[in-house]
């Protein structure tokens, strides 16, 4: 999740506990010792976050994607999320998947789907899935597929 949407889901749950602007500086003062959500790190925005669903927050799922329509498109996504939580990417969000995909397979496929959940040739798939965790051996992640496959 990026830094931008943490700080909106503060905002969101603020709203929803019916905290003033003052109270969620506050709030951000004790929780992480700065006033300014500007000034954090997406560790501490999740601290803030963290909190305010511990004092009743409740945040929806409104915003978010169905999932993928088929389990190894789901894999996809997985990897890419983990590689994202590892640091590994600049772009974690659905957009940087589709344009890693389509950088690294358009000139040998001859075009691209616009959203990686349109994909459908399953050597696509595999040659995506391959690549994905030939990068996380690089980064040395080690994907729990325990974890995964749940």
């Amino acid at each position: 999740m990026t830094d931008r949407n943490l700080q909106r889901m503060i905002h969101a749950g603020c709203r929803q506990l019916g905290l003033d602007a003052e109270a969620r500086r506050a709030l951000q003062q004790q929780v992480t010792g700065k006033a300014s959500m500007s000034d954090m790190t997406a560790a501490e925005l999740r601290l803030v976050v963290d909190r305010l669903k511990k004092d009743g927050f409740k945040a929806k799922a409104g915003g978010r994607r169905k999932p993928a329509p088929r389990a190894d498109l789901r894999l996809i996504h997985v990897l890419w999320r983990k590689l994202g939580e590892a640091g590994a990417l600049e772009r974690p969000d659905r957009a940087g998947l589709n344009a890693f995909i389509r950088a690294r397979f358009e000139a040998r496929w001859g075009a691209v789907p616009a959203d990686v959940d349109m994909l459908r040739d399953w050597h696509q798939i595999d040659a995506v899935l391959q690549a994905l965790i030939a990068w996380g051996k690089r980064a040395e992640i080690d994907f729990d597929w325990d974890e995964i496959s749940k």
